[in-house]
């Protein structure tokens, strides 16, 4: 796998954090076999995974990440990606405060059994809450080493520059990575409530400033599997979240690379996320080592960036790959 870095600091020094180009998602290990769990851990680490999501709302996936690296022994090879202050996780309404992030980030480090989180963003936004004193909080992790690199997750671009721009004027460490929704499907309404989706803004953004962006629902839910057609409308949350004529396109469009290629239109998908013109990485969320195969194998995929517009119905004109 090709890593990705993310600026970070431990004792007091820059760092680089490697990232892998898959992150492994925990959010639904409290649903698979104990023993399923150890072999997907065990199989993403063998073929070169070494970054795995959480948040301290995956009560069950981070307990599962720290027992397994304990019986590993194999806490330094991990890039932990965790996230804090998700509303009415513990504690009633929006939480992005001081209090509730530090009272998240100790209780997934005890269930994490570590003295550090490499990646620790904030999983929602609270817009009436001045950007400053999280900044702050935050950087008081940082500098006690609970804390190498600090993002967010389902941030708009503005209050993210916002707080960024705090940052540099009170010379302390920014938010230098960013975990919004990513897929070559793009979201009709959030996914799920306070969901932010990288849309044209964000991604000039990341393009200009080159920061590396963590996609959740990077394969959009399975929309790219073959499981869903226009016809198809049993699963109403696909439904009212993917289903459109562009989204349609997209996925026909998929099928044709696949096809050229000779991969799966899942594949094309997650490639996609991959070959952006700034860092990426894909978040996703297997369950089975047959599914985190196939993903491994669209990761491999390098598709140039005529080819990532065309999919993205960016380019009318077909690439020159398809026409040969």
């Amino acid at each position: 796998m090709k890593y990705l870095t993310i600026d970070g600091i431990e004792n007091q020094q820059p760092v680089k954090i490697e990232v892998s180009p898959l992150i492994l998602g925990s959010g639904d290990f409290f649903q698979f076999d104990p023993e399923n769990v150890t072999k997907l851990l065990d199989t993403f680490l063998e073929i070169g995974g070494n970054t795995l999501d959480t948040a301290h709302q995956y009560i069950r996936g981070e307990e599962i990440i720290g027992q397994w690296m304990k019986e590993r022994g194999n806490r330094e090879r991990i890039t932990i990606l965790s996230k804090g202050a998700h509303n009415d996780d513990g504690e009633p309404g929006k939480r992005v405060n001081p209090q509730s992030i530090t009272k998240d980030l100790f209780e997934s480090l005890e269930r994490l059994q570590t003295k550090y989180i490499d990646l620790y963003a904030l999983h929602r936004d609270d817009e009436e809450v001045e950007v400053g004193p999280i900044v702050e909080i935050l950087n008081e992790h940082i500098k006690a080493g609970r804390i190498k690199a600090i993002g967010v997750s389902n941030w708009t671009t503005k209050r993210l520059a916002e707080a960024n721009a705090y940052a540099k004027e009170h010379n302390l460490i920014p938010f230098t990575f960013n975990s919004p929704n990513l897929s070559l499907a793009k979201c009709l309404i959030p996914r799920w409530p306070g969901c932010v989706s990288a849309d044209e803004e964000m991604v000039h953004y990341h393009e200009s400033l080159q920061l590396p962006l963590l996609a959740w629902s990077s394969q959009a839910g399975g929309f790219f599997s073959g499981a869903f057609t226009p016809e198809n409308r049993e699963n109403q949350e696909m439904v009212e979240v993917y289903y459109s004529e562009e989204n349609w396109e997209r996925f026909d469009r998929a099928k044709e690379l696949a096809a050229k290629l000779g991969v799966t239109p899942i594949q094309v998908a997650l490639a996609y996320v991959i070959n952006q013109s700034f860092p990426t990485a894909a978040i996703i969320g297997p369950e089975k080592v047959t599914e985190l195969m196939s993903s491994f194998k669209g990761s491999q995929l390098a598709l140039d960036h005529d080819v990532v517009k065309w999919l993205d119905l960016r380019l009318a004109e077909k690439p020159v790959l398809l026409n040969s």
